[in-house]
């Protein structure tokens, strides 16, 4: 792709997701949204693989259903309450209708068929892109809709935590597992957005760190599936020691960076006295934690029969570590003394 034109997508990307950021016109939210869709299916397709096309297809489809509803949905409000405004939903229906098709913009269960397969056909940096820049647009409309269906939103979150606990235990290409692992953290976020927004954007920002980190360091040793892990000390003995921390952070082991949103979110789950969707949610936070380890052990414990012979060694390769790696790497994973501030600022 010509230097010129990838830029103008990413100028495009930017834009989109600026003018729904920015907007409080539910048309302008929605035409934000589709420059943010037409900008990237480009991207997504530039490798002209049969697998990277059938991404991009199945990508289009399902963005164009969700932004067909929502469009639907700000139509019927408007016809009902004669209003515009993003923060004036008051009628149940259209309202329902726009969570979601927010829903299945993200990913939530059970709108998630749709991620795994796309994230698999995908490169990496495509795939980064696609698991953290395009949750924003949705996420800024999510947290502006004034009143919510409690029932609903519980529902999304617990399916979502669950379903992507589960549906990353039998997966041996990371892709799929990445993207099981955005379902279960979308479905964390979802559970507290009707009662404290600020700790869903918390839990957003720290989750766009890990999951940065995590794919640069996956770019980084050219690994997509677990098997590559075994042969990946050999390229960046460093990143083989780094990489387990980073995966136990995306688990929310304490003392890493990933502990601290959920540690938030279950305190304020028990004092809206939810506590057995507290208990649920953190029991499927296990299944997650299962495979992240499962990961970890095949990364640093486990050495492939034939990597010595015709592998070069480490010594050898010249492997530079970026900045957007080692910043994202050292937040996702040593930020929680950070945790007083960060309280502060989002209880305040």
């Amino acid at each position: 792709m010509q230097p010129f034109i990838f830029s103008l997508l990413l100028f495009a990307l930017g834009l989109g997701t600026t003018i729904t950021f920015a907007s409080s016109h539910w048309l302008l939210a929605w035409m934000g949204l589709e420059i943010n869709t037409l900008a990237i299916l480009p991207l997504m397709a530039q490798s002209h693989h049969p697998r990277a096309v059938e991404a991009s297809i199945k990508y289009f489809l399902v963005q164009s259903t969700a932004a067909a509803t929502l469009l639907f949905a700000t139509m019927t409000n408007a016809w009902l309450t004669g209003q515009w405004n993003i923060h004036l939903m008051t009628h149940p229906v259209p309202l329902t209708m726009i969570t979601l098709a927010l829903s299945l913009k993200i990913g939530l269960a059970p709108l998630h068929t749709w991620l795994p397969e796309v994230l698999q056909g995908l490169d990496l940096t495509t795939g980064l892109i696609l698991s953290t820049w395009q949750k924003l647009a949705p996420f800024a409309l999510l947290v502006q809709i004034p009143t919510q269906n409690q029932t609903i939103l519980m529902t999304l979150a617990l399916a979502s935590t669950l379903i992507g606990g589960l549906g990353g235990l039998n997966q041996t290409q990371l892709r799929k597992i990445l993207a099981y692992s955005s379902i279960a953290h979308l479905g964390w976020m979802m559970v507290i957005i009707q009662f404290m927004p600020s700790l869903t954007l918390v839990g957003l920002l720290i989750y766009l760190l890990m999951t940065c980190a995590t794919f640069l360091t996956l770019k980084l040793n050219q690994t997509t599936t677990i098997n590559m892990l075994t042969i990946s000390w050999t390229k960046s003995p460093l990143m083989t020691s780094i990489f387990p921390m980073i995966l136990l952070s995306l688990g929310g082991l304490p003392p890493l960076a990933g502990f601290l949103p959920k540690w938030m979110i279950l305190q304020e789950l028990t004092k809206q006295n939810l506590a057995l969707t507290a208990t649920l949610i953190a029991l499927t936070a296990l299944l997650s934690l299962y495979f992240y380890l499962r990961i970890s052990y095949a990364m640093t414990l486990t050495i492939s029969p034939n990597s010595l012979t015709g592998t070069p060694s480490w010594r050898f390769l010249t492997i530079k570590l970026n900045t957007a790696l080692s910043t994202s790497t050292i937040i996702s994973t040593l930020s929680l003394p950070m945790a007083p501030a960060i309280m502060i600022v989002v209880m305040g």
